[in-house]
Formats: structure tokens, sequence, C-alpha cells
């Protein structure tokens, strides 16, 4: 069995991910760790122990994200081949959806869109600023709580009525020109409460980037006929992001779709990458 194998490094995260000859996908995992060596080490020892690999067995490594010039060396005697982080997007989004075309947009620390085609046409379309790092970082400083999952639990009891001013709280009547409809936020925490739990503001943090992304995801899909809209990356594993894309989809006239597997869309782009190299 020849394998293909793509690992995309992160700041302390690893994720790695394989295809065999006949292009089925070896389930892809993660690992957490200190320092990015210590990481990616790891995951490769526990990737190839977990599905019986042998070095012998792997024909490539292919290796992407801000991390991986920790690779440059190779590891355990294989030749790392790097490819860019937009080409891995685009692929892997295009993979896991299984559409021809679409914007895919990857939610890492920061977010970045891109323009995919089956043929291989990639634009990247930018970005923002505003992603995991954004909502790690205020919820931090705001509720002293940096575990993503421990905010994601308090945010399923909050009620963003406590935070966020909706077309809705400062008119009745929508304008003849512009489609407006009374949910759509008009001002994230324009409507904070003095009695606002931290529950509500953690829900307010999630909500904030998450509708950011989404205007954002839109605005590069109109460019290109309005195109669907895969999410990828971390982030689209939280409980809140199935439904906060959907409204805003609904509202706003656009299909969000996050597939299975989103947060590995980068790396397993990556390990597809070498069956075309």
């Amino acid at each position: 069995m020849n394998v293909i194998i793509g690992i995309d490094v992160g700041g302390s995260t690893t994720k790695i991910v394989g295809f065999s000859e006949s292009g089925q996908l070896i389930e892809p995992m993660f690992v957490h760790a200190d320092d990015q060596v210590t990481s990616i080490f790891g995951a490769f020892g526990k990737f190839t122990d977990t599905n019986d690999i042998s070095l012998d067995q792997i024909q490539k490594v292919m290796v992407t994200g801000v991390g991986s010039t920790y690779l440059d060396k190779g590891i355990y005697g294989l030749k790392c081949e790097r490819v860019p982080e937009f080409d891995c997007v685009a692929a892997g989004g295009l993979y896991l959806s299984g559409l021809d075309r679409a914007v895919i947009t990857s939610l890492g620390t920061g977010t970045a869109c891109v323009y995919a085609e089956r043929n291989g046409n990639m634009e990247y379309m930018g970005g923002t600023g505003v992603g995991g790092g954004t909502l790690m970082g205020l919820s931090k400083l705001i509720l002293g709580m940096d575990n993503i999952n421990n905010i994601a639990a308090l945010a399923e009891n909050g009620n963003p009525d406590k935070i966020d001013l909706r077309i809705k709280d400062i008119t009745n009547n929508v304008s003849s020109g512009v489609k407006m409809e009374s949910e759509l936020t008009a001002s994230n925490f324009g409507k904070i409460s003095d009695i606002a739990e931290k529950s509500d503001i953690a829900l307010g943090i999630i909500n904030m980037v998450f509708e950011t992304v989404g205007t954002l995801s839109i605005f590069a899909s109109k460019n290109h006929g309005k195109c669907d809209i895969v999410l990828t990356g971390n982030l689209t594993t939280l409980p809140q992001a199935q439904p906060i894309f959907k409204n805003i989809g609904d509202l706003l006239g656009a299909s969000f779709i996050i597939p299975q597997y989103s947060q590995f869309g980068t790396v397993i782009g990556a390990a597809l990458l070498g069956h075309v190299s």
C-alpha cells in the first residue's frame, strides 16, 4: 500500500491525514503539544501507529501551515514537500463538499476566503483578522476563559437579545430599496444589557465572529455568481456554527455548507495535492 500523507502544522496543533493509492481517505487526527516540533512528531507517530503504516509504505509527505518550516529537513528520513496553504484550502473544501466550484472560507486564527473550481482554478479573495483568535482573545479578556469548548458550552444558554441591536429594535419598517429583515444584526454588542450574564456575552462574541465571517464570505461569493460557500476550520465544529450560519444564509440569500471533517479541510487538501504533483 502506497500512502500519501498530509500534515498541517499550526502554532501548537498538528493535523494529519492520509490517502491510500486507491484514493481512500484515512481518517484524520490532530495532536496538541506545547511546541510545534513535539506536535509534529507526536502526530506523525500516532497516525502511523494507529493505522499500521510503515515508513516504506509512505509515498509522499505533503506539508502546509505556518509551522511547516520545521519540516525542512524532513521527518524520519522522509522528504517533505511544502504546498501553499490557500491551494490546500481550495482543494480540501471542494473535496469535502463534492462541489465543482465554491467559495471556501477557512476559519482559523483569522479568516481567509478562496474561490476554487474543480479544474484547478483558484483565487484568493481576501480575508479578515476576525476569527478564532478574536473569539479566544475577547473571551479571555471579558470572561476570563480561554478553553474554546467551555466557552461554547457556556454560550448554549446565552440570549442574543441582551447583547445585539437588531433591525427590529430600531424600526418597524423595511426599506423599499434595500431588503433588511427585522432579525438582521444592526450592531454587535449594540444593545448590551446591564443584566447580561456571562452566557449572553459568550454567545455575543461567537455571534459577532460568525456574522463577520459570514458577511465577508457572501461578498466574496457575489464576485463569482453567488456560488455556494463551504466553511472549514476548527471553529466550524462549535455547536453554534450550524444554526448561526444557516440563519445568516436564510436572511441574506446565501448557501453555507459545513461538511463532515470540516476542521480538517486544509490538511486534506495538502494530501490531495500530492496526487496531482
